[in-house]
């Protein structure tokens, strides 16, 4: 199987590999080209941010039932089928409950999950893949929870594939601060005037800039400069969240996103498990 595949979740945009497992991932789960998948969607193809899974399961390669048929199957094609289950809200049936029920049925030797996430950083939405072997809770970055879809449920390699594709307001506050005190400090250290950086219009990565000592956080911020990082995200979602202000929130170009990133995802899968397919 050529796992080195995935590595074209690098290409768009930008985009950089938030939690690569690769090659030794596969080949931890035992799994081969002669094992069966079922490549799962998850999420509401009714809502653009959180319709990722189901536009993979669109484009993906299927070849079930090419092997059901007695077809004959070029040599490099692995058994491959695919579901979208649909949310809870729409079905009245756990996710998880509703794949156990295909694993018992037909035979499956891994599962793929694919599914949009909440993100805890604003920069990483949509620029952002996680590929792991722990699983995946569906709706639980939107703080609703469902049955957890892993090996220890399923008793099978459950290898997840998420993308941060919404962010709440709390997050996005409190990032905000944090870029507002690197903004200020890297000009300070260049001689720029706070009166004078707010006019200046120029892009800053914040990943190469330092937060201010506590001196001048607190010139800025005042008391709630004093505050820890922790301390100021709980006092932030104290504020929102009761009053329900705490929204998600996603770019507003993020259906040509949500497009580009599934096929990406869709072809690292094919070149992942077929490896005929280049």
């Amino acid at each position: 199987m050529d796992t080195s595949a995935f590595v074209i979740l690098l290409i768009i945009r930008g985009m950089k590999l938030h939690e690569y497992q690769g090659k030794e991932l596969l080949q931890n789960e035992n799994i081969t080209i002669n094992s069966k998948g079922l490549i799962v969607g998850l999420g509401n193809v009714n809502v653009t941010p959180d319709s990722l899974g189901p536009t993979v399961i669109d484009n993906v390669i299927v070849t079930r039932h090419m092997f059901m048929m007695g077809e004959e199957v070029s040599e490099g094609i692995s058994n491959v089928s695919a579901l979208a289950p649909g949310v809870m809200g729409n079905t009245g049936i756990e996710t998880s409950d509703i794949i156990y029920s295909i694993i018992k049925q037909i035979e499956i030797d891994y599962i793929i999950a694919v599914d949009a996430l909440a993100s805890s950083s604003i920069a990483r939405v949509n620029k952002s893949i996680q590929v792991t072997n722990t699983g995946i809770s569906p709706g639980s970055g939107v703080g609703n929870q469902r049955k957890e879809i892993s090996k220890e449920i399923l008793n099978i390699p459950v290898i997840a594939i998420g993308v941060p594709t919404v962010v709440d307001a709390v997050t996005i506050t409190a990032n905000t601060i944090d870029y507002m005190l690197r903004y200020f400090n890297k000009n300070l250290e260049e001689g720029i005037k706070p009166s004078d950086s707010i006019i200046i219009n120029d892009t800053v990565d914040y990943d190469k800039t330092s937060l201010p000592n506590e001196r001048v956080t607190e010139h800025f911020l005042g008391e709630f400069g004093k505050l820890s990082d922790q301390e100021k995200y709980s006092l932030i979602n104290a504020v929102l969240t009761p009053n329900g202000l705490n929204m998600m929130v996603t770019p507003k170009e993020v259906d040509i996103d949500i497009n580009d990133l599934a096929e990406v995802i869709s072809s690292s899968i094919d070149r992942s498990l077929h490896t005929i397919v280049q």
